[in-house]
């Protein structure tokens, strides 16, 4: 991402956030910076609808509205996945997408899979992938 597009998508945060603290806008500005890197080694084509508010980011491949929400095992978020599965109605969504963002790179997926068993991510998510930030890899998990 081009640094002046980070500037205008950061200020765009600020000014739409305004209600956020300081640190759910930095929350805020990592999941756009996870998601516009997935983008680029994902799929040149897709296009980025919305992500300013709600964890779930809109994308849209080929036409479907999908959705994306970003995690990180190290910082665990408690969610309400049913809540999820609501928003992917409200918005028209056809799938939902949950993508594991990790830093180091990962030879033992058995974290993510216990994860995604305890947590009956595979019931709410069509598709799970394990996202390595800085390798720029993306490995389907599901």
């Amino acid at each position: 991402m081009e640094l002046a597009v980070f500037q205008e998508l950061t200020e765009e945060i600020t000014l739409e956030c305004f209600y956020m603290t300081e640190s759910q806008q930095e929350e805020k500005v990592i999941q756009l910076i996870d998601l516009h890197h997935f983008v680029e080694c994902y799929h040149s084509h897709v296009r980025i609808l919305s992500y300013i508010h709600h964890p779930i980011n809109i994308i849209e491949e080929d036409g479907i509205k999908k959705g994306i929400l970003f995690y990180d095992l190290k910082h665990f978020t408690p969610f309400n996945w049913n809540a999820f599965e609501e928003f992917k109605r409200q918005n028209q969504l056809k799938e939902l997408w949950f993508v594991f963002v990790e830093e180091d790179p990962i030879h033992d997926t058995a974290h993510h899979t216990d994860f995604i068993t305890e947590n009956s991510i595979e019931i709410f998510y069509d598709r799970i992938f394990l996202f390595n930030f800085f390798q720029s890899v993306i490995k389907p998990l599901k």
